[in-house]
């Protein structure tokens, strides 16, 4: 190895020595006051369950939280190469206070960031201080060496480590000391950042029940998806067979009885053909209602937004739509929340009695939330033969929730989250 190739493997190691104490650093000061007081409202609001209070404020402090346990995941990422997996379980909005509370503190992944924060602030705060004490501490001992020990120790003995510096001789050996540091300073700060991001992986990251979980969910929805898919080819193809084509080849036999008509009884051949223009204009009609009920074209060419007015200004009852969207969805996504919607007021519509209907679209913190709500009778509940357990697995295929608020005498309110970015 010649002496540019050394000396350029020495300046990388100390740039990366630095580079791993200054982030240690970072982490110790100002990640220290933040657990802090994450645990210490935590702990306040936990305390005022009782009473009441703590239902409103644990769920928001339990998302804060979780906020800053994802910025040490990101940190871990991207500083120490550490994975940090997460398994939190969903909590459906518009759900009442206490029913969100007791969810969260019911997830295992919300415990293990509160059991977290005292360990970050212990055992987490001193390996990330270590990096930035092997990197400064060597500069102390020069600084010793070359005479300040006599002004640090005002007459008596200085300590440097475990060498009591009192004279030439032992500020020779601090020196040393200080050498041996720095060369380990060259070495050692971006493992012992390392270590600090796995202990933080530890106590913070999901374990293998967990993400096994997450799996079997993931397996499931996308079970459902394809039974869903496969149960809209089925309609599609019945629609198809008992609607358009059946009118296809009417029309068709139609007109062959014309052709052998035309000559014989003219009058005969005119009603079928009126018959025949009718039974094209009806295919095409079914046609654009199936093509409709696949992606319908304003979905594509105009945005959620406009589909839902679009769909709301079809139905036998008033509606009033609000929408808050400064982007556009995947179309996946689009889609599903179109057709969840559309089987919601459906339902409304159908069972519901009500006289009226409101919904709002609005996009918030990376979730899109739709509410529908309507003045009926309410009742409404998801479970197996209800319209909405089908909503509830089309929404699970993009990992959405499903929530219901539906008391006897009503409202009904049906809120609907699905996770996605808007371009």
């Amino acid at each position: 190895m010649t002496t540019d190739t050394k000396g350029g493997t020495v300046r990388a190691r100390a740039r990366d020595a630095a580079l791993a104490a200054v982030r240690g650093f970072v982490l110790a000061v100002a990640a220290l006051p933040v657990t802090v007081l994450c645990l210490t409202l935590t702990l306040v609001s936990l305390a005022l369950i009782p009473i009441g209070v703590g239902l409103v404020t644990t769920p928001w402090i339990l998302g804060g939280v979780r906020d800053v346990a994802d910025v040490r995941r990101r940190l871990a990422a991207e500083w120490g190469g550490v994975c940090i997996p997460s398994a939190y379980r969903s909590v459906p909005a518009g759900a009442k206070p206490w029913t969100r509370t007791f969810t969260m503190l019911g997830d295992r992944q919300v415990r293990r960031d509160l059991l977290w924060l005292p360990v970050d602030m212990t055992a987490g705060f001193v390996t990330a201080l270590l990096p930035a004490v092997l990197c400064f501490y060597p500069l102390e001992g020069f600084a010793v060496a070359a005479g300040l020990w006599r002004v640090l120790a005002d007459g008596g003995t200085y300590w440097y480590g475990f060498v009591p510096v009192t004279g030439g001789p032992t500020a020779l050996g601090a020196a040393a000391v200080a050498a041996v540091l720095l060369v380990a300073a060259l070495r050692f700060p971006p493992r012992l950042l390392t270590a600090h991001f796995r202990l933080t992986r530890a106590v913070l990251g999901a374990d293998r029940g967990e993400l096994a979980e997450r799996v079997r969910v993931l397996t499931a929805t996308r079970r459902d998806a394809v039974d869903t898919s496969a149960a809209e080819l089925r309609r599609i193809e019945r629609d198809l067979h008992d609607g358009a084509q059946a009118r296809l080849v009417a029309m068709g036999m139609d007109l062959g009885t014309v052709e052998m008509l035309l000559d014989k009884d003219p009058a005969q051949a005119r009603r079928l053909l009126s018959q025949a223009r009718r039974n094209s204009a009806d295919a095409l009609e079914e046609l654009r209602d199936l093509v409709r009920g696949i992606h319908p074209p304003v979905l594509a060419e105009r945005g959620l937004g406009d589909a839902v007015r679009a769909l709301v200004l079809r139905l036998p009852l008033p509606g009033e739509v609000s929408v808050e969207l400064p982007g556009r969805a995947d179309a996946p996504v689009e889609s599903a929340a179109y057709f969840a919607v559309s089987e919601v007021l459906t339902n409304a519509v159908k069972h519901s009695g009500a006289d009226r209907l409101w919904v709002d679209l609005h996009h918030a913190d990376g979730m899109l939330r739709i509410t529908v709500t309507d003045n009926g009778g309410g009742g409404a509940v998801i479970g197996a033969g209800s319209g909405l357990a089908g909503v509830e697995r089309r929404l699970g295929t993009f990992d959405g929730v499903l929530a219901v608020s539906s008391p006897a005498g009503g409202p009904t309110l049906v809120t609907m989250e699905l996770p996605c970015a808007l371009s």
